[in-house]
């Protein structure tokens, strides 16, 4: 992770280098995809809200209180169901994924 960090910033560093003028607007895309990304979680949850992926892992305070019904909400499945849990997982990756290359192209 570190090294990606260090890569941006060097490739941050030499666009600076080559065009000063240009990164204002480096910056500027970069902020527009990080919204982007923050909106697609946030669209997800709202579309989602009883389907979200921590929830068909079963919490730790369920297991633990020996009480077997839920804590929050009826779901009609027994936890942990790992194929809901990744589907869940990857329906969450592609809604981002969308947001930000929509608003990678559109700006």
């Amino acid at each position: 992770m570190f090294e990606w960090l260090l890569v941006a910033i060097l490739t941050c560093a030499l666009a600076f280098l080559l065009s000063p003028q240009q990164l204002p607007v480096s910056v500027y895309k970069i902020s527009l995809i990080a919204v982007a990304g923050c909106m697609g979680y946030w669209l997800d949850r709202s579309l989602f809200p009883y389907a979200r992926p921590d929830a068909f892992l079963g919490s730790e305070i369920e297991r633990e209180s020996g009480v077997g019904e839920p804590l929050c909400f009826e779901l009609d499945y027994e936890p942990p169901n790992d194929l809901v849990f990744c589907v869940s997982m990857l329906r969450r990756a592609v809604i981002v994924a969308a947001a930000m290359i929509a608003v990678g192209l559109g700006a």
